[in-house]
């Protein structure tokens, strides 16, 4: 189930767009992450491609089974690495900006050992 960093960031997107929107759109992507709607096409052609999201003839974007279940996992190391840095200090832009990059790259196994660190000393 693994894709790259960039779609990973479009599915997460798409969730975070969705949790605030009646309908997402290509449109809404490319203004929430400030890319051109032509980057945003291209990207959402390959996720369609690889069956992570489906777009209806209205050009809404609704993630698949798939696509959510990635979306959710990315969605889920953003929050829980953020918070758990700003707790240990870190400014909170700093923080979000690290947990987005720190969030493609730590293997499930660190993930889940920082996530039952966190969670056994809360």
């Amino acid at each position: 189930m693994h894709v790259n960093e960039s779609s990973e960031n479009y599915l997460e997107t798409i969730l975070m767009l969705s949790k605030k929107l009646p309908v997402v759109r290509a449109v809404d992507i490319a203004t929430e992450l400030n890319f051109k709607k032509s980057s945003v096409s291209v990207a959402m052609k390959k996720l369609r491609e690889s069956e992570h999201i489906i777009v209806s003839r209205e050009g809404y974007i609704t993630l698949t089974e798939s696509g959510q279940a990635i979306a959710d996992m990315i969605y889920e190391r953003h929050t829980l690495l953020s918070s758990w840095l700003e707790r240990l200090g870190v400014d909170p832009q700093i923080a979000a900006d690290d947990a987005c990059r720190m969030e493609h790259v730590i293997s499930e196994e660190s993930f889940n050992a920082i996530k039952e660190h966190i969670v056994s000393h809360s």
